[in-house]
């Protein structure tokens, strides 16, 4: 049953690895067209407006609401549920002088993360991670990060994010966050996204070795349905994670003055996590590749102990078929046919000779 799940599933992970986007040739540059997948719930507007002594929490009601805070010495932060109302883009792209090819790249969802410097504001894309315990799936969920002078905006597909955290220590004032700048919120962002990648990897390890322990047990062929699963889902991490290694580390070289030396420092903790969760996923790929090796040398041994026994079955009824073939012919001449105890000595002799071959076989160890 479950390698039927496991069959079904392949087109969707294909998608996910290759997303189609080809319904976008011929467009010119900079035309907003959503690719991803379809919501059909409203996009919703969370603004955190903060300084060290105050904290504006609300839900902003429509995009005409955004301008207010663009030029404020305050850092807000507007977060954005969901990118496929194209004229929201529109109306926060005109207030925010965003570039158009930056809200091209956000509302096409497939592309793969990176770091672009617009002098005013960077733009950053990264894949929030999420994980599905029923089917062992790892979910990503593009977030375009943009950073100005005084504002943070990011932008989701749909609602529910990993930032939760981040809200919590703004609400509660702790630590160093809401009295540093708009490029510091911009880490902690971040950062809460990259921290995100080790609880999913954490839960693959944890099925990868019961993976191992059915591999040592019992192999069945569902078996080598889920390592191929989990080595598609190691591909999918390693797309998503590779990139946000570049992201960061260009980050850490921009000499852009949106960015000071003090949130660099804590860049390079970020860029060390990335490598952590790198290493990681290459270890668990190649892990699974081992573990291929061994379902196919576990197959492989079960099968020569069967054919082992079916061997030495073979063997030693070779000689009593003889000596019965030799009986069972239709000769007047033959001067057992005629004795009493022809037939119990017959069986007799088929059976020590049955029996000696057994415990030859016992004594090479080949039983």
């Amino acid at each position: 049953m479950q390698s039927k799940q496991q069959g079904s599933r392949r087109p969707i992970v294909l998608k996910r690895l290759l997303p189609k986007i080809s319904h976008k040739a011929g467009k010119a540059p900079g035309t907003l067209m959503h690719i991803g997948k379809m919501r059909d719930k409203a996009v919703r507007i969370r603004v955190i407006d903060y300084t060290p002594e105050r904290l504006d929490e609300r839900e902003l009601v429509s995009a005409e609401q955004c301008p207010a805070f663009h030029d404020t010495p305050s850092i807000s932060w507007i977060n954005f549920d969901g990118v496929h109302q194209l004229d929201i883009l529109e109306t926060v792209g005109g207030a925010f002088g965003l570039h158009p090819l930056v809200l091209e790249d956000v509302v096409n969802t497939a592309h793969r993360p990176k770091l672009e410097d617009f002098d005013d504001y960077l733009f950053m894309i990264m894949k929030m991670p999420g994980y599905d315990s029923a089917s062992d799936t790892v979910v990503t969920e593009q977030v375009s990060l943009i950073l100005g002078q005084n504002y943070v905006l990011s932008f989701q597909e749909q609602q529910g994010d990993v930032f939760d955290g981040v809200r919590q220590r703004l609400r509660n004032n702790k630590g160093r966050l809401r009295k540093m700048g708009a490029d510091y919120l911009a880490y902690v962002l971040l950062d809460s996204l990259v921290d995100s990648y080790f609880s999913i990897l954490e839960n693959l390890g944890e099925e990868i070795e019961h993976l191992e322990e059915d591999i040592i047990d019992r192999p069945t062929p569902d078996t080598q349905s889920r390592i191929h699963h989990f080595k598609r889902e190691m591909i999918l991490l390693r797309k998503a994670v590779w990139p946000l290694r570049e992201l960061i580390s260009g980050m850490q070289r921009e000499e852009s003055p949106l960015i000071t030396d003090t949130t660099r420092i804590f860049l390079r903790d970020v860029y060390d996590h990335t490598i952590q969760i790198i290493d990681t996923v290459e270890t668990l790929r190649d892990i699974l590749s081992g573990l291929l090796d061994l379902y196919m040398s576990s197959i492989s041994n079960r099968m020569n102990e069967v054919m082992k026994v079916l061997t030495i079955i073979a063997t030693i009824f070779i000689p009593l078929t003889f000596v019965a073939g030799i009986y069972g012919m239709n000769f007047d001449y033959m001067p057992e046919l005629h004795w009493p105890w022809s037939y119990p000595l017959l069986w007799l002799g088929m059976i020590l000779m049955a029996v000696s071959m057994f415990i030859f076989f016992k004594r090479k160890r080949w039983l």
